[in-house]
């Protein structure tokens, strides 16, 4: 082997660097994450109950004429809530494609999954019932928010 080609294919280290893969365009990488997004909408009816809730509170928050930060709070528990979701979903898909010898042993990845979707859902909650009952007690009370 020419001494040119050894150079150019060792690193540093002495070792073999292996071809790099073209990049992909930013336009082929957002499809495929809409695809993923229509994928875990469709594939999950807990995702409907969690977008539901979502736009409901999107139409309390206009209603209740929520200050900017009140918006950004509710907004950011609302994709805390959705991205859990898509999480446990993904999880869940992967759990579909194993051999049943498998799947009791990583069932419980499963359960954390889910238990993170809990525990965003009950902090947005928790955030969502204090912004709302400041925004309803300042109506109430004809104070400032």
């Amino acid at each position: 082997m020419p001494m040119a080609s050894i150079a150019a294919n060792d690193s540093a280290e002495g070792q073999w660097m292996a071809p790099t893969k073209p990049r992909r365009s930013w336009r082929a990488k957002v499809g495929d994450a809409l695809r993923g997004l229509k994928l875990g909408i469709r594939g999950h009816s807990s995702f409907f109950v969690h977008f539901f809730f979502a736009a409901l509170t999107l139409v309390a928050a206009v209603v209740l004429r929520c200050s900017l930060v009140e918006w950004c709070l509710l907004v950011g528990c609302i994709g805390m809530v959705l991205t859990a979701e898509l999480f446990n979903s993904a999880i869940e898909t992967l759990f579909r494609g194993l051999d049943p010898s498998t799947k009791p042993r990583v069932r419980a990845c499963l359960d954390v999954a889910a238990a993170a979707v809990l525990i965003a859902s009950v902090c947005a909650v928790l955030v969502g019932g204090l912004v709302f009952f400041h925004s309803i007690s300042a109506l109430v009370f004809q104070t400032q928010p």
